[in-house]
């Protein structure tokens, strides 16, 4: 594999950590507490594994992608990578805080933040692959050098 190859592994991840998080959470509900655990754990470990590779992609290969085309499109575009980039950015401080709360067995408090982190966290894995298929599939963009 290549460096140039991360962009499709790392929207790979993010859509297996949504996965994740959507069957864990359909489990959780079910009172499946053992399959909640292993699935959410699997969300950790693949957002994790994304988080590596979108920071070597970034700091080793890709210049900035502008996204210029189509101007109709770009408000959109803009719209959602602003909203995905700000609450990205919560995600690792939620998701340690939620998962140090379930490991110390704190129910009550673990329920209380999970309740943020779960729709934080799966907004931010769908819209990571949205902006992927947007600038890769649908609409590819030229890297500005």
């Amino acid at each position: 594999m290549e460096l140039s190859d991360l962009p499709h592994l790392n929207a790979s991840l993010n859509a297996l950590s949504a996965t994740f998080l959507l069957l864990g959470f359909w489990c959780i509900v079910r009172k499946k507490n053992e399959l909640h655990k292993k699935f959410m754990l699997g969300a950790v470990v693949s957002s994790s594994l994304f988080l590596v590779g979108y920071l070597t992609y970034h700091f080793t290969v890709a210049g900035v992608t502008k996204f210029a085309r189509p101007e109709s499109v770009r408000p959109f575009y803009i719209a959602l990578l602003l909203s995905h980039t700000i609450l990205a950015v919560t995600v690792p401080p939620l998701a340690v805080l939620t998962l140090v709360r379930a490991f110390r067995e704190r129910w009550d408090r673990h329920r209380k933040i999970a309740r943020w982190t779960l729709p934080i966290w799966l907004y931010v894995s769908v819209t990571g692959v949205l902006v992927y298929l947007m600038l890769y599939h649908f609409y590819p963009q030229e890297p500005v050098a």
